[in-house]
């Protein structure tokens, strides 16, 4: 019999205490994305990797497990301040009406 043991998901929390979004595996960080929120537009300040995880992917589900959260909540815009934030809305038009019109 062989085993098929899948490496447990990844899960994002938003600590708002803290304002980040946090991607952790077993416990373990992997990636956060930090924020500023004014009550209408979710600044997206810095995504960070672990420098143990890059090229993994995780900065990228961070921020979509973030924007997933805030679109599902409808009350706040976007302001992609972080260089790889805004990359990540460049790659995701879809997303684009979540951004804070300037």
């Amino acid at each position: 019999m062989t085993s098929t043991a899948r490496a447990p998901e990844p899960e994002i929390v938003n600590e708002k205490d803290a304002s980040r979004y946090t991607l952790t595996r077993d416990g373990v960080l992997l990636s956060v994305l930090d924020y500023r929120d004014d009550g209408r537009t979710v600044a997206m300040t810095r995504a960070y990797t672990v420098p143990a995880f890059r090229g993994h992917g995780y900065a990228a589900e961070v921020v979509a497990g973030a924007v997933a959260d805030i679109e599902a909540a409808g009350d706040r815009s976007v302001d992609a301040v972080c260089w790889y934030v805004a990359d990540w809305f460049e790659a995701h038009p879809d997303k684009a009406h979540l951004l804070r019109r300037r």
